[in-house]
């Protein structure tokens, strides 16, 4: 019919300038994915400050080191609660600050892993095994490449320690801010431990 050509041929141009300003507004940072101002080197650096700040401490003003950097980001898939978020939102990135253990008041709840994992939709009780084995080998890889980075940082942060007394150069706020980082390294390490104890009474 020819009114419907004419229809056809006037709704096009809108419909493709609606789905234009759509997909671009989902580029900014919508569905879930992480915002571009969240991707850069130091997006886990936040873990120290909320570490210390937790537990009245200051946070160090130093930039971080390489090994520092990576403990931060090896550190940060390990206290996330498993299946804390639906599965699509792992994909396209999320990302989310945690609050320390030491600031948490909530009881924790050893049977809500466990409980999320039967409630879910499957199509039998073998794929629900299937998820807790694939759980279970993601977390033993996570810590193997937690755990050896941890040791370099945690090692020099010992001889940092020891060499602070000889070192007549620094001045009190750069003592103060070698003091805090090191604070910092082992809360993030103890912030770790304490998760994975829970994801492993939770996996019980």
């Amino acid at each position: 019919m020819p009114g419907t050509s004419v229809t056809i041929r006037f709704l096009s141009p809108a419909l493709l300038l609606f789905t234009g300003i759509t997909l671009g507004a989902c580029s900014g940072g919508d569905f879930g994915r992480a915002r571009d101002d969240f991707r850069n080197d130091d997006m886990h650096r936040w873990m120290g400050a909320e570490a210390t700040s937790s537990v009245a401490l200051k946070p160090s003003q130093f930039q971080l080191t390489d090994g520092e950097r990576q403990l931060r980001d090896l550190a940060y898939p390990l206290i996330e609660p498993p299946h804390s978020r639906p599965a699509w939102r792992t994909v396209f990135g999320d990302f989310q600050p945690v609050a320390s253990p030491w600031r948490q008041a909530v009881i924790f709840d050893r049977t809500a892993y466990g409980r999320a994992l039967i409630d879910e939709p499957h199509r039998s009780h073998s794929s629900r095994y299937s998820q807790l084995i694939d759980d279970l080998r993601d977390d033993i890889t996570r810590f193997e490449l937690f755990y050896a980075s941890a040791i370099p940082v945690l090692e020099l942060d010992r001889k940092r320690n020891a060499t602070l007394a000889h070192i007549s150069e620094l001045s009190p706020r750069e003592k103060a801010d070698a003091v805090a980082r090191m604070q910092e390294n082992s809360l993030i390490v103890q912030w770790v431990q304490q998760c994975l104890e829970r994801r492993v009474s939770s996996y019980r």
